[in-house]
């Protein structure tokens, strides 16, 4: 059984800029297909655009408020959305208030699947 308690991991700065903690990822659970994290951006802070050529995403948001931005399309975010964001999709998002969130990939998150414009 792999159990990971979130304190015990320790946050990081990702390439896009955000500040994650992995939470089950390669770096620390024998983790195939997927990772799981805990990210937060400050109010007034946002990722860098980017897109990911394998991984599919989900973000869920736990607490504040911001603006997710998927392939030109914009929308306001807040606690309880989940969103969908397709491999292959240009994405950056911007917190209005300070954000928490969960992001999930499939496959795992990695740097070398992380480009910019």
């Amino acid at each position: 059984m792999e159990v990971r308690q979130r304190d015990s991991q320790s946050p990081f700065t990702t390439k896009d800029g955000s500040t994650i903690r992995s939470l089950l990822d390669l770096a620390n659970a024998p983790v195939a297909k997927q990772s799981l994290a805990e990210a937060e951006i400050p109010a007034g802070g946002s990722t860098e655009r980017h897109y990911h050529r394998e991984s599919e995403e989900f973000y869920y948001l736990l607490e504040g408020r911001g603006v997710m931005e998927i392939s030109g399309e914009e929308r306001e975010v807040g606690p309880g959305d989940a969103i969908l964001i397709p491999a292959g999709a240009w994405h950056t998002i911007r917190a209005v208030e300070p954000l928490r969130f969960l992001c999930c990939c499939a496959p795992p998150y990695s740097h070398e699947d992380t480009y910019f414009e």
